[in-house]
């Protein structure tokens, strides 16, 4: 499956992931679930989900250290 993550105000990635979980994702793009929630078509999901979504969207809660 093809999947487009979004993370507001930063960048766009794509992946082809098979199996994956949203948490999966998250660390593709190097993010922790822990700074961020995970949306899909407006409304949170659980990182660890099986992706069933091509876009996905990234809300950094948590930002610099």
């Amino acid at each position: 499956m093809h999947v487009t993550v979004e993370v507001v105000g930063e960048d766009v990635h794509e992946f082809d992931v098979e199996g994956a979980s949203y948490a999966d994702l998250l660390e593709r793009v190097d993010l922790s679930p822990h700074e961020v929630s995970v949306m899909v078509d407006g409304r949170p999901v659980p990182e660890d989900q099986p992706v069933e979504s091509e876009h996905v969207t990234v809300l950094r809660l948590v930002q610099g250290g």
